[in-house]
């Protein structure tokens, strides 16, 4: 650590400044009042595309929404390989229920780079939708995000972007 190549600083001095970065990191991150309204599939890709895009593995995110669309949490839920994932609905109605989530935005990425969506991708999404009207919660659309592209399930339309 560079830290402790500084005359006067020990582990402990150093440990509470790299405590005090991350905590100044954490606040500068943090929006206290002005939340992030989705009104597109185009605005999930905007959030989320510098973050998974990139990625090697299949995530599988999930926006919790209020009943203004806005988001009220934005969790990653499963990390799976390079082509699959197995997704369990318990985990992210378990979630809705705790954020008192009125709908919710399925989002995972396709190491590939094509975001047009798989058998299993369509299959899962019925059966997380059949869950959700059960739930009394709206499931807004389920986004894959590719290289410079995005599929809409909902719409059954893919997007790509220069």
């Amino acid at each position: 650590i560079e830290l402790l190549k500084i005359k006067g600083i020990k582990n402990a001095k150093a440990t509470t400044i790299l405590a005090a970065i991350e905590l100044g990191y954490r606040l500068s991150s943090f929006k206290r009042d002005k939340k992030t309204r989705i009104s597109s599939p185009k605005d999930v890709y905007d959030l989320l595309h510098d973050e998974v895009s990139h990625l090697e593995q299949e995530h599988f995110i999930v926006l919790y929404l209020n009943i203004k669309s806005e988001i009220i949490k934005k969790e990653t839920i499963y990390i799976g390989t390079i082509n699959q994932m197995t997704i369990h609905p318990r985990e992210i109605f378990k979630k809705a229920l705790i954020y008192a989530a009125s709908a919710m935005i399925f989002v995972h990425n396709h190491p590939s780079g094509d975001s047009e969506p798989s058998k299993a991708d369509i299959k899962a999404t019925d059966h997380l939708l059949k869950t959700a009207e059960v739930m009394g919660i709206d499931l807004i659309d389920h986004i894959i995000i590719g290289h410079r592209q995005f599929y809409s399930i909902k719409s059954k339309h893919k997007t790509n972007l220069l």
